[in-house]
């Protein structure tokens, strides 16, 4: 009896087990699925203007009108400010002001090389039917020192990394990359947040 139930017990927790790892698997895949692809943004110079710019095809039943309902909604909830929309023009301006990590890959450990500097910039979005064009400009960066916050803006930055200086052209090609790779987040998150092909606009449940 003693053997009948050990050997119970044992195949439960085979099973407990099994179950367990066929539901992380399931909820991995799934993850995987739904997240978002980063976007490509490509830095242009204009002069002394750095920016950048990106015209995006969504669906040709989408109109003006939805795209500027459903981009004021996605901005709003990242925490955007809006300082302008005129939907009869197709235009919302937003400004946004965020922390970021120099480094791509964090641990959650005290071993991080934590380099954080803080970077403000203005969205651009201009809207036709079936498309929308995303301009991400006035972008200021500050970075801590000894003396308090150094302010450079992105054509700044842009020259300090093609400069001649390896040590310091390097640190801002960091900079430069963190940046865009949270716009390349940031941007095709919005082109699913207009075209609802996020999990959470699905219809199917």
């Amino acid at each position: 009896m003693k053997t009948f139930f050990l050997s119970f017990i044992l195949a439960f927790t085979v099973y407990i087990s099994s179950a367990q790892n066929a539901y992380e698997r399931t909820y991995q895949a799934n993850s995987a699925a739904t997240r978002p692809q980063t976007d490509s943004v490509k830095l242009q110079i204009d002069g002394n203007n750095a920016y950048y710019q990106k015209t995006v095809k969504v669906d040709s039943g989408i109109k003006v009108s939805l795209i500027y309902i459903r981009a004021l909604q996605f901005m709003a909830a990242k925490n955007f400010q809006q300082t302008y929309g005129y939907e009869q023009e197709g235009k919302l301006i937003f400004t946004s002001t965020q922390d970021l990590n120099i480094n791509p890959v964090t641990t959650g450990n005290d071993l991080d090389n934590v380099e954080v500097f803080t970077v403000q910039f203005a969205v651009t979005i201009d809207m036709k039917n079936g498309r929308y064009r995303y301009t991400v400009q006035n972008v200021v960066f500050f970075r801590p020192t000894e003396n308090g916050n150094m302010r450079l803006t992105l054509y700044d930055m842009y020259q300090k990394a093609t400069g001649e200086s390896r040590s310091v052209s390097k640190d801002a090609r960091k900079v430069i990359a963190s940046f865009e790779r949270y716009l390349g987040t940031l941007t095709a998150e919005l082109h699913e947040g207009i075209e609802h092909k996020s999990a959470i606009n699905q219809p199917k449940f």
